[in-house]
């Protein structure tokens, strides 16, 4: 049986915890580090040697694929790596960069621990049968056309992503839409746009407010049953008791919690 060190690459607490669990009950892990983001653990990987990474993609200031694209230019043996990703699209570019699988997010663990087990196959040959299995899939993938939401705003239609969306309030008969890159205002209920946007990983965390689930970071238990939820950049959102299940669909797995 191997024994072999690991490195956990992921910007969210959360799927951060649940990988370090999940490896820890495996028996072919010699010791395994974590890093928050890739600024960090580009630092790890050049003062400590790894056979296997579990990379997520979407990190800010450095994102996964860029630090995939470092590894072969430090100089100690590149390690096997295994991206993490809630975008199919991103496996492509993945495989070109020697990824030797990818893994959907929301994942379960048993398709975690069958990466993992395929990660451990350091081989060019098992990599190269891999990459012919998940060739069907691939193909697939570049002829589907992109996930995008058509919105019509100041006598227009905009197409716009639905990861470039970070939340949506109600605004009397309006609903307002924000993101990284701005706002915009639409004449809808926000019952309407809780039922549109489900499909894209929204939940509703209060009567007027819809978050993205792809930007939540943090959930923290507040006053009265109430939760505090915190997404990337810091900004807090009050999550009230009537709309407190919704949060069991932040996650696939609960580990060391009973959720809510």
């Amino acid at each position: 049986m191997q024994n072999v060190p690991l490195l956990i690459v992921d910007y969210e607490p959360l799927a951060r915890a649940a990988l370090a669990n999940l490896v820890s009950a495996r028996g072919d892990v010699l010791h395994f580090d974590l890093a928050a983001d890739a600024v960090e653990a580009l630092s790890r990987l050049t003062t400590a040697t790894y056979d296997l990474v579990l990379l997520d993609i979407n990190m800010a200031e450095l994102s996964g694929m860029e630090l995939l694209q470092r590894l072969h230019s430090l100089g100690n043996p590149a390690p096997s790596v295994i991206v993490l990703t809630a975008h199919e699209e991103f496996a492509i570019a993945a495989f070109c960069n020697h990824a030797v699988d990818y893994v959907l997010k929301p994942f379960s663990d048993s398709r975690m621990n069958e990466a993992i087990s395929t990660g451990l196959k350091r081989s060019e040959g098992e990599r190269a049968v891999k990459l012919l299995q998940a060739l069907p899939h691939l193909q697939k993938m570049i002829q589907r056309q992109p996930e995008r939401i058509a919105i019509k705003t100041n006598g227009r239609i905009l197409f716009i992503k639905p990861e470039e969306v970070l939340s949506v309030h109600a605004e009397g008969n309006y609903v307002l839409l924000q993101g990284e890159a701005g706002t915009h205002l639409l004449r809808e209920s926000i019952s309407t746009m809780a039922e549109k946007l489900e499909p894209y990983g929204f939940i509703r965390i209060h009567r007027s407010v819809l978050v993205n689930s792809c930007y939540v970071v943090e959930v923290q238990p507040h006053t009265m049953g109430d939760y505090c939820l915190r997404v990337r950049g810091g900004k807090e959102f009050r999550v009230t008791r009537s709309y407190k299940t919704n949060l069991k669909a932040l996650a696939t797995s609960w580990i060391g919690t009973d959720g809510f």
